[in-house]
Order: structure tokens, then C-alpha cells, then sequence
């Protein structure tokens, strides 16, 4: 029972837009409105509004790194096991992919992901972290970033742990985030994909 309080907490821990939230706050527009209609920092910052788009990354990286280290904190008191956080970690990045208060249209998770990894393990997620921001200064594609990142991080994983409850955590949340990307892949083949820091555009169909 413990273990699946842990889970739900997670996930409505998760369903926090800060996208939504954050640009209600500060009167922008719905990031589902504009751009690629995807509710996260990139999209935001097309706004032109950088401190919009850092609350942003911040609030959705927090949430996921918060779920995770609660669930830690309380795992030998309520007897949650390694698997009940992997659980947790899962549960906090469907969250935002799929946002119970926001019509279950969520971001792509990168944010979110990258906060699960360093609750998971700090240098998992500083050498993914790492892997995103290089792609991303030379490319300047946050798509292309992310999935490049997406690919590396359970490789980390596996270096780190071995076979461990968490590397099937960190291979579902990869799958996800290359799946959640299909479309600017298909805009990366094309040469269409925005780079970063592009102004916004008119939102190009329904949230990815």
C-alpha cells in the first residue's frame, strides 16, 4: 500500500506544468498556443522571455528530482524498495507527460527526466546533462540534444549500476522521450526543426 502511495504522489507530483503555470504567472500566452504547442522551457523561450523559460526548467526539473528524493528520504521508514522507486521515477515523468490538472497534455519530459537522473544518481545526471549541453551548444537543436541524451543515459546508467532496478526505469523514460520527439525528428530529417532561442510561431497543430 505504501508503495503505491509513493506512486500516485509522484505522478501528481509530475502532473505540475510549470509551462502553464509559470506563463499564467507572468501573463504569456499558453505554451500550447504557440510554436511546437509543447508545454516546457524551449517552447517558452520562444516568448523571448528567458526568465519565463528558466522558472520553467527549473519548476519541471525540480518536480521530477523532489519526487524521487521523497520517496528516498522515506524509503527505509515506509519500507519502499529499490523497485518502489524506480516506480516513483517512472510515475513522476508520466506526470508530466500525460498532467492529470492540465487535460493530460504534458511536456516531452526532457526537464523532468534530467531532474529524476540526479535524484536517481548525481553523476548519471551530470554526464547526461552534460551529453545534452554539448550537443546542444554545437547544434543549437534542443530536440537533437535531448534525444542524443536520451540514447546515452541508460549506457550511464549501466556503467554506474550494473543491472539494478533503476536501469529499467532509465531505459522506459529514454524510450518515452525519443517517442515524445518523433515529430521534430521528422523536422530534423526535413531541416525544418526551430533552434534555440527562435521567436515564437503559430502553434503548429496539437501539443507534442
Amino acid at each position: 500500500m505504501n508503495s503505491l502511495i509513493a506512486i500516485i504522489i509522484a505522478y501528481l507530483i509530475g502532473s505540475l506544468s510549470f509551462a502553464v503555470i509559470v506563463s499564467k504567472a507572468m501573463g504569456l500566452p499558453d505554451p500550447h498556443s504557440y510554436g511546437s504547442g509543447n508545454p516546457g522551457a524551449t517552447n517558452v523561450l520562444r516568448t523571448g522571455k528567458k526568465l519565463a523559460a528558466l522558472l520553467t526548467l527549473i519548476g519541471d526539473a525540480g518536480k521530477g528530482w523532489f519526487a524521487v528524493w521523497l520517496a528516498q528520504k522515506f524509503a527505509a521508514e515506509y519500507g519502499l524498495t529499490p523497485a518502489t522507486i524506480a516506480g516513483v521515477a517512472i510515475a513522476a515523468f508520466l506526470g508530466h507527460l500525460f498532467p492529470i490538472f492540465f487535460r493530460f497534455l504534458g511536456g516531452k519530459g526532457v526537464a523532468t527526466a534530467a531532474g529524476i537522473l540526479l535524484a536517481i544518481n548525481l553523476w548519471l545526471g551530470l554526464a547526461t546533462l552534460a551529453t545534452w549541453l554539448i550537443i546542444a551548444v554545437f547544434f543549437r537543436y534542443s530536440s537533437l540534444a535531448a534525444i542524443v541524451a536520451s540514447v546515452f543515459a541508460p549506457v550511464y546508467c549501466f556503467f554506474l549500476f550494473g543491472i539494478s532496478a533503476a536501469l529499467p526505469a532509465v531505459i522506459l523514460m529514454s524510450a518515452l522521450l525519443v517517442w515524445r520527439h518523433k515529430e521534430n525528428i521528422r523536422k530534423l530529417m526535413n531541416g525544418t526543426e526551430s533552434k534555440l532561442g527562435e521567436k515564437k510561431k503559430p502553434a503548429e497543430g496539437a501539443a507534442t
